[in-house]
């Protein structure tokens, strides 16, 4: 039996407030404050993963800081309690441990962590990666369009998730806008991908107008609020949030019946997986950062994988073989807690088809 861990944490004090109600009848700095002196704790033990190939149980170690918390307090206070989950971890039993939401951007990306732990670290980045782009095709492929005819935006091209998703689109999409705070490593990238001379390349720091006319959004920014809201995109735009906490406003959803949101990264589990913790999805699914975790124990392979802010277009390619060798898959798609039918996409593209004139969105 192999064995896996993975740290999760409160992204805002509403998810803390879900286990414990009486929290929410209280100030959130108050909460906040008192979130510092928490110690981790195991949240839950995972049971039932099977692929033909191998067997895996794990758990859940909770580090009780939000996201918030995560970016603002004293970087050393913050990575010192991510460690202290996992050696939580380590006690376990668990031969890898993943690092999920805010515990892996702290910092240098997970490095200093694996450093003080005597097991295997990973993000899920690589994995997270793979699904976020193969959810983004099929879903442009239900809407009408292909990606060698659309117009694509980067938002945080040059964070990890974003540089190497820039790469691998670069070299499918038509057109490829890269945005970011960092002018001189958004520069760096642009030159770099002009190199392949295969997609167009442009960058800019102007996000609202790089998305008015993208047909493709991949949302991959550390921003703590929304910053995609429903005037910012056109009609028929496919948008993939990645981030946690998301950069798609709710509002988007609401309001743009003419435009498919979906979340990245969401996959079916082989097996009869039991999380002994509900977090928001249908049972047998996680997210991809976890799945990633899951994959590397149920190959044997502890060893670190996804470290650092240096992607691989070939960490990406090998752990998606390894899913697939795993029978890991995408579950469908998913918007802001909630399956998007296959139904509601026709209807989306349909109105879109409306508000552009035409039988069918516009692409390009």
């Amino acid at each position: 039996m192999e064995r896996f861990a993975f740290i999760l944490h409160p992204l805002v004090v509403q998810d803390l407030a879900r286990k414990f109600p009486f929290l929410r009848y209280l100030p959130e700095k108050w909460v906040e404050g008192g979130m510092k002196y928490l110690p981790p704790i195991k949240v839950s033990h995972i049971t039932g993963i099977r692929s033909p190939h191998a067997e895996a149980e794990g758990w859940f170690v909770a580090c009780p800081l939000t996201a918030r918390q995560m970016m603002t307090l004293p970087e050393e206070f913050v990575i010192d309690r991510i460690v202290a989950a996992g050696k939580v971890a380590e006690q376990l039993g668990a031969k890898i441990v993943g690092l999920g939401a805010f515990t892996s951007v702290v910092a240098d990306a997970g490095i200093s962590i694996a450093k003080r732990l005597n097991i295997a670290v990973t993000s899920g980045n690589s994995y997270t990666v793979a699904t976020a782009l193969e959810g983004t095709r099929q879903a442009l492929g239900l809407m009408g369009g292909d990606m060698k005819n659309a117009r694509v935006v980067v938002l945080g091209a040059t964070g990890s998730i974003g540089a190497v998703c820039s790469r691998i689109l670069a070299k499918e999409a038509k057109a490829l806008t890269l945005v970011a705070r960092n002018q001189e490593r958004l520069q760096s990238l642009a030159d770099e991908l002009r190199l392949l001379k295969q997609a167009e390349i442009k960058v800019t720091d102007d996000r609202v107008q790089a998305l008015k006319a993208a047909d493709v959004v991949l949302a991959v920014t550390s921003a703590l609020d929304t910053i995609i809201e429903p005037g910012d995109l056109k009609a028929g735009a496919v948008v993939c949030d990645v981030a946690r906490p998301r950069n798609v406003s709710r509002r988007v959803a609401e309001e743009r019946p003419d435009v498919l949101v979906i979340e990245g990264g969401i996959v079916r589990v082989p097996g009869e997986v039991d999380f002994g913790f509900n977090f928001g999805f249908p049972p047998q699914t996680a997210y991809a950062c976890m799945a990633e975790t899951m994959i590397l124990a149920l190959e044997g392979r502890y060893e670190n994988y996804t470290l650092g802010r240096d992607l691989t277009v070939e960490q990406i390619e090998t752990i998606d073989q390894r899913a697939k060798k795993h029978q890991f898959q995408l579950a469908g798609f998913r918007n802001f807690e909630r399956a998007v039918t296959a139904e509601e996409i026709a209807a989306i593209q349909q109105q879109a088809a409306l508000v552009c004139g035409t039988g069918a969105a516009r692409f390009g």
